[in-house]
């Protein structure tokens, strides 16, 4: 080691000593504390190859980043960012910032399933280290950017050891949509500097009289290392990283990662250096203040080669570019609102007062021109030499009290004042004066001789907002977007994804903007346009696969068999450009991913028959694939078969019903795995009805579904094979005890015929003359009213049971009751309500007059009339209609060609009489039933 890199902070040495001799009363953990930090700072300093250490989104670390880079010119720049996202960093000229690169995995092997999809984002702002150091190297001819962090595997690798989610996003449900713009992907920037000892975080809160981090880094850091020369900013960074470092909580599974990140980075530095052969004083190393510091053994381009870096999984990465925000990034990594808005809006500063010229990527969207006149810089003077001892000056001199700039501060306070009166405060030109006066005795109050834009933010709180907010932006919001606000980044159509570009190119035909934020209304006259339809396809897509305000579709719907005529839509594709980018990551083509989707939807192990008859449904309506839909049918009957509950009853019956009605209408035949389902269904449900009477955790829905399945489907499964005495036996075999659905078994037996309608009136007779029985009765009469899905031809009976309840029902039964009935019927009867109304409105006079003399219909019949002619069970019903109307049977003997006359009717029942002139057929009943 030569005397002068011996000597370089050999009084800073001397110094730390004396005061922790001072202050500790002699020599012990303070000494080796304050030593440690300026060795660790030495060690730094004499690496032969240099250490730029920054801090993310920081203007002061941006501008010392563009300097260092003219004066250096380095061949080679190492970038502490994830090695695997290297493919998207030269699309990204084709955005505007802020944006972040982004490495998403939908199929994951080597990670618990309850964690896909996977996501990692690195967000980049111009004013960023990171940002010049990429432009950099990306337009300079023969130079070089190696990034040597971790990948993306091994940080879902590493978090697996302890909380795989400790760096994942977690906005304020109140700050915006803008802030979830990363969602809940797991964020990784350059340098994320700042303690890790709370005591030590609140205490530098306290004595700097500031309210939060952001605010402290602006004023102690931000401000001196503005336009500071490059030593100092170097040494004063590796210095706060170091005692950010050594005074962390010693949190093991933290410190692991931290290590294993710093030996990575340095093995794969070194790595590079040996296949290169580059000299390592033309290389630059990038890296947060925090691991530029790092004790490992690994350190340096002479450290150990022990470190292993161990092998990726199998899991599939794809990357890209995503849309990012000054309030993502705020969220992402627990920055005050509004603290990267304002670091953009000093880092624009900085560059006036220094002059220095940023590095910008050629045909950057929404960058400013570079100027024209370049500020003269000196060139390194002696790179090979250490630098001096900056730090015993920069922290020895009193700070810097910059000069009121009052012509600053009058333009915020009038800005201010004319943003609140837009949004509605009574401000007025006295209250730009009390914000001004408030500002400067607030920046007195806190040692400050110039207003920060916190002081400003607090002083127009205070002066302007009162105690009300009149709209929806209060004023400290107010502040942050006179600041510049939450600038919102965008990728552009060449970085956009295959599948992304393609959306665009089919929406084209609407002529909007749609790559811009906000609401596009979208008017689809196909009938006019038949071209239109294929957008109005897209469109049905969109809003199956993004999330919700994506595509919203105001006017038009979509359904089995039927063809658009007009649509409208709002359509806000920009606003989530992320999720139109991350589709992109699943296929080339959005109708793959719809396919991927609902093949994954189907096969998924807890999937049941009604959602994979979903995803028939929408395979036939959004993509018209009749190849998926009979794959996905007959995936959906093996999984009705293995079903062995009932709570998915209803929806099966709805959609099969639907999707039955669509193929009877659109195919010569019906497709073979429907004929299966139901022949499957009708065996299926008749062997769980005994079982789904008595269980109780079986609702009467679910069973009057069952049912409904059963009856609606009978005439379709009995011409593909099906018994019905299979039915038959099922409902012999019920016995229910609870009275909804005792009613539910007297409707499906009225059904069948083994029950007549003067049967089924004089049981409810029976029940409403029991006073034991009355109030259960509501229960029988939510039967009924469920009995209306299997059994609709009861629907004149169940109002006449309504009927019967309101008039006989004491009003302590009947009013408990009615809220029951009417949540039933809007919940459960959506589809029998209409039936109700309709017999009710048959039945019942029109006119208020005519009820005073108005008699029930089932009252003013005599009881033989009362039964329906030609059910079973109703006795000679049927013999009475065709004497009553012989013209009909006249005309139908004619129309069979059968002649002869009417003959008196013999007294007796018309069954003895049949019984009588057909002896041979009452004998081979008896024998049939007998079983001789």
């Amino acid at each position: 080691m030569s005397a002068t890199h011996e000597g370089t902070f050999t009084t800073l040495r001397a110094q730390l000593r004396e005061a922790a001799a001072a202050f500790a009363d002699g020599p012990g953990a303070l000494e080796g504390i304050l030593l440690g930090l300026v060795d660790d700072v030495d060690r730094a300093v004499r690496e032969p190859l240099e250490i730029f250490p920054v801090c993310h989104h920081s203007p002061a670390s941006a501008v010392a980043m563009a300097r260092r880079l003219r004066e250096k010119r380095p061949k080679v720049v190492y970038v502490e960012l994830c090695e695997d996202m290297a493919a998207p960093l030269a699309e990204l000229r084709n955005c505007r910032l802020p944006v972040a690169l982004q490495a998403f995995a939908t199929e994951t092997e080597g990670f618990p399933a309850e964690w896909s999809p996977l996501s990692v984002v690195a967000p980049i702002t111009e004013a960023s280290a990171e940002y010049q150091a990429i432009a950099y190297a990306l337009d300079t001819p023969g130079v070089e950017l190696v990034l040597v962090d971790r990948s993306s595997d091994h940080v879902f690798q590493w978090d697996a050891r302890g909380n795989p989610r400790a760096d994942s996003a977690d906005p304020d449900p109140s700050a915006g949509e803008d802030a979830a713009l990363h969602g809940d992907a797991v964020g990784v920037d350059i340098g994320d500097l700042r303690p890790r000892f709370a005591e030590l975080e609140e205490h530098l809160l306290r004595h700097g009289k500031v309210r939060h981090w952001s605010e402290w880094w602006h004023q102690y850091v931000e401000l001196p290392l503005g336009d500071s020369d490059h030593d100092t900013y170097r040494q004063v960074m590796l210095l706060i990283g170091s005692l950010f470092r050594r005074l962390a909580p010693g949190d093991p599974r933290r410190v692991r990662v931290d290590e294993d990140r710093e030996r990575h980075m340095w093995t794969r530095m070194r790595e590079h250096l040996a296949a290169t052969g580059v000299d390592p004083a033309d290389c630059l190393y990038v890296c947060g203040a925090f691991h530029a510091v790092s004790r490992v053994a690994e350190f340096g381009v002479h450290g150990d080669d022990a470190f292993t870096i161990g092998p990726r999984t199998a899991t599939r990465w794809q990357y890209g570019l995503v849309p990012s925000s000054h309030a993502a990034i705020e969220a992402q990594f627990g920055l005050a609102a509004g603290s990267v808005s304002i670091a953009a809006t000093l880092w624009a500063k900085n560059l006036r007062r220094t002059r220095v010229e940023p590095y910008r990527l050629a045909g950057q969207a929404g960058a400013k021109k570079p100027r024209t006149a370049r500020a003269a810089v000196a060139a390194d003077p002696s790179p090979a030499l250490a630098p001096s001892d900056r730090l015993t000056g920069f922290l020895r001199q009193p700070p810097v009290l910059d000069r009121l700039d009052e012509a600053e501060l009058l333009g915020w306070s009038v800005e201010i004042v004319r943003a609140a009166r837009r949004n509605g405060y009574l401000a007025s030109t006295a209250d730009a004066i009390a914000v001004f006066e408030t500002s400067i005795l607030l920046a007195g109050m806190r040692d400050r001789a110039r207003p920060t834009p916190y002081d400003f933010q607090d002083a127009a709180v205070t002066c302007i907002e009162k105690d009300a907010v009149p709209g929806r932006r209060d004023v400290r919001r107010l502040v942050e977007i006179m600041m510049g606000g939450d600038r919102i980044g965008q990728v552009g159509y060449d970085a956009l994804p295959p599948l992304a570009r393609d959306v665009h190119d089919r929406l084209a035909p609407l002529g909007l903007k749609l790559q811009q934020r906000g609401v596009r209304r979208a008017l689809l006259d196909i009938a006019a346009q038949p071209d239109l339809e294929r957008c109005s396809d897209v469109l049905w897509m969109l809003r199956h696969l993004m999330p919700r305000g994506a595509a919203r579709p105001i006017m038009g719907e979509r359904r089995l068999g039927e063809r658009p005529i007009q649509e409208s839509w709002d359509l806000a594709l920009g606003t989530h450009q992320r999720a139109l980018i991350e589709l992109g990551y699943e296929g080339v083509s959005i109708e793959q991913v719809l396919e991927q989707r609902l093949r994954r939807r189907a096969y998924d192990p807890l999937a049941t028959a009604a959602t994979v008859l979903e995803t028939v449904e929408d395979s036939a309506l959004l993509l018209r694939s009749r190849r998926l839909a009979d794959e996905l049918g007959t995936h959906a009957l093996e999984v009705l078969a293995a079903e062995r509950g009932v709570d998915g009853a209803p929806e099966v019956l709805r959609r099969v019903r639907r999707l039955l009605a669509h193929y009877r209408t659109s195919e010569p035949v019906l497709p073979p795995w429907i004929e299966s389902f139901v022949t499957t269904g009708y065996a299926h449900y008749c062997t769980l009805l005994p079982t789904a009477f008595v269980d109780d955790d079986a609702t009467v829905r679910q069973v009057a579904a069952m049912l409904g399945f059963l009856f609606s489907m009978e005439s379709l499964a009995l011409s593909l094979g099906c018994d019905r005495t299979q039915l038959e036996l099922a409902l012999a075999q019920c016995r229910p005890e609870d009275p909804s659905k005792t009613a539910l078994l007297w409707a499906a037996r009225t059904q069948l015929g083994s029950l007549s309608r003067a049967d089924l009136r004089a049981k409810c007779d029976a029940l409403l003359g029991n006073p034991l029985a009355v109030p259960s009765y509501p229960r029988y009469l939510s039967g009924f009213v469920h009995a209306l899905e299997p059994v609709p031809g009861l629907t004149d009976f169940v109002v006449e049971a309504v009927s019967n309840a309101f008039a006989r029902l004491p009003d302590p039964v009947l009013l408990p009751w009615l809220p029951t009935l009417i949540s039933t019927l809007r919940g459960d009867g959506a589809e029998t309500a209409p039936l109700l109304i309709r017999e009710a409105g048959r039945i019942f006079p029109g006119r208020l007059a005519a009820l005073d003399e108005w008699v029930p219909p089932w009252r003013a019949l005599p009881e033989a009339e009362l039964s329906r002619p030609g059910r079973p069970g109703d006795g000679g019903g049927g013999s009475a209609l065709l004497t009553a109307h012989p013209g009909t049977c006249d005309a139908v003997a004619r129309l069979l060609g059968c002649d002869g006359e009417w003959a008196a009717a013999e007294p007796g029942p018309p069954g003895a009489v049949l019984i009588g002139r057909h002896p041979e057929t009452a004998d081979a009943l008896e024998a049939l039933l007998t079983g001789v």
